[in-house]
């Protein structure tokens, strides 16, 4: 690995490893533990937004799923589960579980409040399901549970400590960040924006296609590196380091990952799976 691809990473890594630091010192507003007795709700909204808007969804616990969808509305379903131990606790929890929204023309943020203190004998999640305008630009952000994006045209934002991102028919450009888990992202096309895929813990896996314009930098230190279906002129290859052209670069494409492995397949590939069709894989020494 060059030094300046080698400081870039591990100053990624730095970053991501702080971020999880701290999370864990928030520790007072987590649930712990698996309870029997269960309460429930559902938070709706809808609101107008611009075409090149933004909508933010940020939550605590559970999983963020987002949908791009044609149009100019942006629908909120959020269910609320709390769990304790009595059905009396989960449902004294789902009452202090609180959901804040701020919209205008332009932007709509969600955001789900933590609950202060221990949880003991209680638990809760916020799960979202949200659709958007398609090309809007989207940022989820959970610090327990997973990230599943589709059809964004415009530029896509997730972040999560402890859980995946998936992304599917994505056409902007991608910031995708993860401490505990995988990344999973296929693009339907490359644009002018960059794509950033790093994770800590997790593999990183990226489809894209053929015929995409690309300069692509992989960094791995525990795992290796895989590709399959396309064709790349090298400009730098060592152990844990792969720079190339993809039909004479372009678009800025950079996977990052501490212990796990990296995989690059054509758009048509389903980057989850191993290649059975008889297409040559090119595997990087580990």
């Amino acid at each position: 690995m060059g030094y300046g691809a080698e400081r870039r990473f591990f100053r990624g890594f730095l970053i991501a490893t702080s971020v999880a630091t701290a999370l864990a010192g928030a520790a007072c507003g987590f649930p712990v533990g698996p309870f029997q007795a269960r309460a429930s709700d559902t938070w709706m909204r809808s609101y107008t937004l611009s075409k090149t808007g933004e909508v933010s969804i940020s939550n605590v616990n559970g999983r963020v799923e987002v949908e791009g969808v044609d149009g100019s509305t942006v629908e909120i379903n959020a269910e609320r589960i709390a769990r304790g131990a009595s059905e009396q606790l989960a449902s004294d929890l789902l009452k202090r579980v609180s959901i804040v929204d701020h919209a205008t023309p332009d932007s709509v943020s969600i955001e789900t409040q933590r609950v202060e203190g221990i949880l003991i004998g209680a638990s809760f999640e916020v799960r979202y399901h949200v659709k958007v305008p398609r090309t809007a630009n989207v940022r989820a952000v959970t610090v327990n549970g997973g990230v599943d994006a589709k059809s964004v045209d415009g530029r896509l934002i997730a972040r999560t400590t402890n859980g995946g991102i998936v992304g599917t028919a994505i056409a902007g450009g991608v910031e995708a960040r993860v401490v505990n888990g995988g990344i999973k992202i296929q693009l339907a096309s490359v644009g002018k924006d960059d794509v950033v895929m790093t994770t800590v813990n997790g593999g990183v896996h990226l489809a894209l296609p053929e015929t995409a314009k690309a300069t692509v930098s992989a960094n791995w230190v525990n795992g290796g590196m895989k590709m399959s279906g396309l064709k790349f002129e090298v400009r730098d290859e060592s152990r844990r380091h792969f720079e190339g052209l993809l039909n004479g670069g372009g678009t800025p494409i950079s996977l990052n990952t501490v212990n796990g492995g990296i995989r690059i397949a054509s758009g048509g590939d389903d980057v989850g799976q191993e290649q059975t069709d008889g297409a040559p894989s090119q595997k990087l020494s580990e």
